[in-house]
Parts: structure tokens; C-alpha cells; sequence
């Protein structure tokens, strides 16, 4: 049954329409519906503005989340799945490596907008995928555990909104503690970014790796949320930090950083490092307001990360091209293999003594540097005199607290 509205249409329009439905080749390989559909979500995610960024993640940074992540095979969670974007890629990504996606991946969500829930499942469809989607009514992660996932799962990727307020912590008290979903503790403060990274880090099995999006002040927040990240580094999950750009979203154009975690990197060459990449320089310009990162760049950080790893690289994403880059900053002489090394400027892997004498701050900015000869970016001194200022807040406060312990002893002194 046709809409009501289609009577809106003209009889040339609705005959046009026809026509060009009539021009489409019925030879078309079947993924190819899926990008026609997700060419419609990213139009609509431009054109809706705010609302639009809720369901759609840009493709560049899935790509790269998912060329990390390496979900060759198991169970797959997002907890904000959005329109589905993280489970396509992944799709994508096994059928690239020669493997089934239908029967590789078990896809699981959460989406609280039932709306968005459903062009979620569409997604999935039209790419002959399925999954167990729970959206709308009480779906919201961070009440509700529908799919049981602490250690439940192989690969955990996601988008979720950012600094996230009025979440009714009390709420939360039964789900507080080792084995459950928020180990390290809820944050006192007004902010939901620090319960999102312990469901993504609590629901990775033994061997899990995770990927998500995050807000740049995660990576530096102080107080209570400073000390759930402690925990979290000393736990020796959080395997890579990758600082991206402003202008990637087509809704904001701030600046944001890639998380990812291994919980199987214990007992690894890597238990004691993170490694932090600056990825904020390198970009394609797509028109005026938006950036994203071409097949040759993702693929140059991500080997980047497999060569940190002690991983083969793998250029199925990026070709020759992506090669040749990392042969010139990775290749030794005499055509040796590349290794990884740190880069002044891309990469730097820090170990966990480093990390705790920069206050267990997360921000590859701190660690990365500069490069020889480059001068300090605008964004680059920003972040600096945001550093800065974070230090002199905390020694303040540390001051104050001195200040009132000394006049508090004084007095007891006095007083005796």
C-alpha cells in the first residue's frame, strides 16, 4: 500500500521517478544496494544537522576502527548502534579477508531511539546480514544489560553520544564492582563519557578487542573520572590511542579521539606500553567544512598499529600506496622488513611509567610530539595551554588543601 502522501507528487515526477528506477542494471552485485542505502544515510545525516550525527558515524572512522579492531571472526557488540555502520564495516571487512559475514559474526545492540533502531535493522538487511538489535521502549545501555555482556563478547565497537548528563546514577549501584559492568566505579561527576568506556572495556572476553569513539576531554578529564582511568590503564587494556582531527563529522566540527583496547595483550610485549598515534594532520579535504581520510591513509595507520603489534601488514585497504608509506617511515635499509618505531610528530608508544607521570593522561599529544622543523599548529598550542591550565588548576587545589591541613594543625597545636 503506497502512502498517503504520494498524491503529493506530480504524475511528471512520479513517471521520471519510474524511469530512472527502470535504468538501474539488474546485473548489480547485492552490496551494492547497501551502499546506495548508506549513500541516503549519510545525505540525510548532512542534511538533518545534530540529529543526523545521533545515527550516523562518519564511513572513514569505522574504517579505521574496524582495520584495528580486526573482527575476523565471533560475537560483535554495539551498545550504541546507531544505524548499524560499525556492523557493516565489520561485514565488510571478513568478506575482504575471505570469510562468510553471515555465518563469521553473531551481531548484537542496544539503540534507545526506536527510530533509529529500525534503519539499524534495514541496514542489516539490505546487506543480508542479521542480528539481535534491541531499540526503543527501555532499550538504553546504560540501565539495561539485554545481552549479558560482560565477558560476553570477542569485538565491542561504537559511536556514543558524548558528555551525556542527568544519568540517575543510583541506578547504576547493582551493576558497581569487579565482574560487572562498571568495575572501576561510576564518576561523581555530571557525565556519562566514563560509563560508556567501562561497558565497552567490561564486556570484552580473555582475548577482546575494542574500538569507539570518544570526546577529546575523556582522554585528559581529572577527579573522579582521572581515577577510573588509572584503573583501566593499570588493568593493561588500552592497547592504542589515535587522536583525530576537527571536520570529520558532518555535524561538528570538533576534533575527537579513537580508544581502542586488548584485553589479550597481557603477557605480550605490549602488556606495559600504549601506543598513541597523531593522526590529526593527516586528512583529505573533501569540500570547505568536512575532511575524511582516503583507502591509502587508513590503511598507512593501521599497519602502523600491526607493526607496533608485531603483526604482519595487511594492505588489502590501501594498496601500493599505502605500502610505500609505511616502507618510507618503517622500512630499515637494504630492503629490510619494516619495524615499527616511534615517529616525532605520529606515533610514540609510551610505556605505563610515562603514562603515570603525565598524570595517567591519555592524550597523544602528550606523548607524540612534534616533528623536527614543523612548528606548533594552532589546535597544537590550544591543547598545550589547555594542558597547562589543567596542571595549574591542580596544583591550586592541591595548595588550598595544604593550606587548610597546615591551619587545621596549627590550631590543633594551639589548642592543646
Amino acid at each position: 500500500m503506497l502512502p498517503r502522501s504520494y498524491n503529493l507528487f506530480t504524475p511528471q515526477l512520479l513517471s521520471e521517478l519510474l524511469k530512472r528506477i527502470s535504468e538501474i542494471p539488474t546485473d548489480l552485485e547485492f552490496d551494492a544496494f547497501g551502499r546506495i542505502y548508506e549513500y541516503f544515510l549519510r545525505e540525510f545525516a548532512r542534511s538533518e544537522g545534530q540529529k543526523g550525527g545521533e545515527y550516523f558515524t562518519p564511513t572513514s572512522l569505522v574504517v579505521l576502527i574496524t582495520e584495528i579492531v580486526e573482527p575476523f571472526a565471533g560475537r560483535l557488540l554495539d551498545p550504541a548502534s546507531g544505524s548499524g555502520g560499525m556492523y557493516v564495516q565489520s561485514a565488510r571487512f571478513v568478506k575482504a579477508h575471505r570469510g562468510n559475514p553471515a555465518g563469521d559474526l553473531a551481531i548484537c545492540g542496544v539503540e534507545k531511539t526506536d527510530e533509529t533502531g529500525r534503519l539499524c535493522r534495514m541496514n542489516l538487511a539490505i546487506h543480508g546480514l542479521e542480528g539481535r538489535i534491541f531499540h526503543g521502549g527501555d532499550s538504553n545501555s546504560y540501565y539495561l544489560d539485554p545481552h549479558d555482556a560482560v565477558g560476553a563478547f570477542d569485538y565491542v565497537m561504537a559511536n556514543p553520544p558524548f558528555n551525556v548528563n542527568a544519568v540517575d546514577m543510583a541506578r547504576l549501584s547493582g551493576a558497581v564492582g569487579p565482574g560487572r559492568r562498571f568495575p572501576f566505579g561510576t564518576p561523581s561527576v555530571d557525565n556519562a563519557n566514563y560509563l560508556w568506556i567501562q561497558l565497552f572495556y567490561s564486556s570484552l572476553n580473555e582475548k577482546g578487542r575494542s574500538g569507539f569513539v570518544m570526546a577529546n576531554s575523556a582522554s585528559d578529564a581529572r577527579g573522579s573520572e582521572q581515577a577510573i582511568r588509572q584503573k583501566l590503564i593499570e588493568a593493561k587494556a588500552v592497547d592504542v590511542m589515535v587522536a583525530v582531527g576537527p571536520n570529520m563529522f558532518y555535524t561538528v566540527t570538533l576534533p575527537c579521539t579513537l580508544w581502542f583496547f586488548d584485553r589479550g595483550k597481557q603477557g605480550t610485549d605490549r602488556e606495559n606500553t600504549v601506543l598513541f598515534v597523531d593522526a590529526r594532520h593527516l586528512y583529505r579535504q573533501i569540500d570547505r567544512a568536512h575532511r575524511d581520510w582516503s583507502e591509502a591513509q587508513i590503511g598507512f595507520l593501521a599497519n602502523i598499529v600491526r607493526l607496533y603489534r608485531g603483526e604482519a601488514m595487511d594492505v588489502t585497504l590501501g594498496g601500493e600506496e599505502a605500502q610505500r608509506w609505511i616502507e618510507a617511515y618503517f622500512g630499515g635499509e637494504d630492503s629490510a622488513e619494516p619495524q615499527y618505531r616511534d615517529i616525532a610528530g605520529l606515533c610514540k608508544a609510551a610505556t605505563l611509567e610515562a603514562i603515570e607521570a603525565q598524570g595517567w593522561s591519555l592524550n597523544p599529544g602528550r606523548y607524540v610530539g612534534v616533528a623536527a622543523g614543523e612548528e606548533l599548529s594552532d589546535e597544537d598550542f590550544k591543547e598545550a595551554l589547555e594542558t597547562l591550565n589543567e596542571e595549574l588548576v591542580g596544583l591550586n587545589t592541591q595548595a588550598r588543601e595544604l593550606e587548610a591541613r597546615i591551619a587545621q594543625n596549627v590550631a590543633g597545636i594551639l589548642d592543646a
